[in-house]
């Protein structure tokens, strides 16, 4: 039985339709999708390379 993946709404993301959501699955991978349909991936990437562009984010301002 493989576990369905959590998804997290982004905590910028206000009422409108600009959300963001993102999970990590198990093992090495994190999931980013579009607010409308979680279910449907828009991006997968490593959890060292998902943590890269957080600190890129938060650095740049």
């Amino acid at each position: 039985m493989t576990a369905q993946p959590v998804w997290q709404k982004s905590s910028f993301c206000d009422e409108g339709d600009a959300c963001v959501y993102v999970a990590a699955t198990p093992g090495s991978l994190v999931r980013v999708a579009d607010h409308a349909d979680p279910a449907h991936l828009v991006l997968a990437t490593t959890q060292a390379a998902w943590a890269d562009f957080l600190r890129g984010v938060k650095e740049s301002g």
